[in-house]
């Protein structure tokens, strides 16, 4: 396969899945958590409290309308940061995302202007089943290079700078957005103090379970381990490993202190979900093989993440003079 065609390859899987997380959101939003009244961040979080403010009488503003133009300004100002290639898949992901909210509020409305309650009274369960729903389908849509738009351009533009969590970025903004539908509630839904204060924190549940689902599911697809292998047919695994799975191996020369031999062995740093292939090669070729395998924090070069740390001008400087 050309390089050109693996490609097309690569960004139409992208788009697949980006589609597929959108999806997930939409279903974890209309259906779990607007019809219940429950806050949310972002920019949905927003278009949200514009109808529970606008729908006194039944008839408030879709939040696939809202939702859409907040975003196009919030495009504009993150264009030159984040660049057309990132931009393009949010535009889709934003036009994508507006059309499915509009189809599915419409599906969930009833006819006197009314929302489905799907689950009856449950609402602190509404609220787990649709975050759950909704933090797996931001970590698909960062997982393949898009956003969903809104406060994501926001932690899109941090993570891009800094090795903070998507999830710890987005926190901060949520809870502003959680808190300014306070006076909502009591102005135009007329609800006591009490019950709109029980709206809060049944938002404060919300940033906090969604943030925690984006961060697991992220992570796990990012967690790293390191293999040590011990074995005398180190070369026929090395081989293996490098050929079948594309992965480079360091041989070291080990001592050992009990027998006295010297013995060669394969550090390898893989991701986690490539554990079974690995251990699968390593039994297929030497099922005497003796093997550490550890979790590690981070790993960061060529295959695997970027360190994303500043340097100063000075330090670049140095280390230029100095290759």
């Amino acid at each position: 396969m050309t390089t050109n065609n693996q490609h097309i390859l690569n960004e139409a899987k992208d788009y697949l899945f980006i589609t597929l997380g959108l999806l997930l959101y939409t279903i974890g939003w209309t259906v779990f958590l607007l019809p219940y009244e429950i806050v949310t961040g972002g920019v949905t979080g927003i278009s949200a409290i514009i109808f529970y403010a606008t729908n006194a009488n039944g008839n408030g503003i879709h939040i696939n309308y809202s939702y859409f133009i907040i975003n196009a300004l919030l495009l504009v100002l993150a264009l030159k940061i984040l660049g057309w290639k990132f931009l393009v898949k949010t535009i889709y992901a934003i036009i994508a995302l507006s059309l499915m909210l509009g189809v599915a509020q419409d599906v969930m409305t009833n006819d006197d202007g009314t929302m489905i309650h799907i689950l009856g009274d449950e609402n602190f369960m509404s609220l787990i089943i649709g975050c759950c729903f909704t933090g797996t389908s931001l970590a698909v849509v960062f997982l393949h290079n898009g956003s969903t738009g809104g406060t994501d351009i926001v932690a899109a533009v941090v993570n891009k700078y800094r090795n903070i969590s998507l999830g710890t970025t987005l926190i901060f903004v949520d809870l502003f957005i959680i808190g300014s539908s306070f006076p909502i509630f009591i102005y135009a839904r007329d609800f006591t103090v009490t019950q709109a204060l029980y709206k809060i924190v049944f938002g404060l549940c919300t940033m906090v379970v969604e943030n925690f689902v984006l961060d697991y599911v992220m992570n796990s697809r990012r967690e790293s381990v390191q293999f040590l292998i011990f074995s005398k047919k180190y070369q026929e695994i090395a081989n293996a490993i490098g050929t079948k799975m594309n992965h480079g191996v360091t041989i070291l020369d080990g001592h050992g202190w009990y027998t006295g031999q010297e013995m060669k062995v394969l550090c390898i740093l893989a991701r986690k979900r490539e554990s079974v292939s690995i251990f699968r090669l390593i039994k297929t070729i030497d099922p005497n093989a003796f093997v550490s395998q550890s979790s590690v924090i981070g790993v960061y070069g060529e295959g695997f993440d970027e360190m994303k740390v500043k340097i100063n001008k000075e330090e670049n400087e140095n280390s230029i003079r100095n290759q």
